[in-house]
């Protein structure tokens, strides 16, 4: 079992930063790999960057280059630091963890992979 609390996000104008932690509960931090997802309303949950327990990371198109996520695991906690920022980037943005097994790093773009997730923060950028 893990539990995931998040915790930044907040209102921010296009073109600045924010950084959301995710912080876990348990053992098995070091041995999952992590994710970030995002949902706007009426919308289905984009997938935005996943790290393995080994720090091979995986971005969507939509935010390469501009969003990184790192992760310490004497703090299990994973980071997703959002630069340049878009309105588009609007969103609930929530943390996920996992440990099944996988084949390929682009595995970890899908929610199924994932049994465990934080509760979710908002994330506004204006315009």
């Amino acid at each position: 079992q893990m539990q995931l609390v998040q915790s930044g996000g907040g209102l921010v104008q296009a073109g600045g930063s924010l950084r959301l932690s995710c912080t876990a509960s348990g053992r098995t931090f070091s041995r999952s790999f992590m994710g970030w997802f995002r949902q706007v309303p009426g919308k289905e949950r984009e997938f935005v960057t996943a790290i393995t327990n080994s720090g091979s990371t995986n971005y969507g198109d939509s935010v390469r280059g501009r969003f990184t996520i790192s992760r310490d695991n004497a703090k299990n906690t994973v980071y997703l630091q959002m630069n340049s920022l878009k309105p588009e980037d609007t969103a609930v943005y929530y943390c996920a963890g996992g440990s099944r097994i996988y084949y390929r790093l682009s595995d970890l773009l899908s929610p199924q992979m994932y049994d465990y997730w934080g509760q979710g923060t908002q994330v506004i950028v204006s315009s």
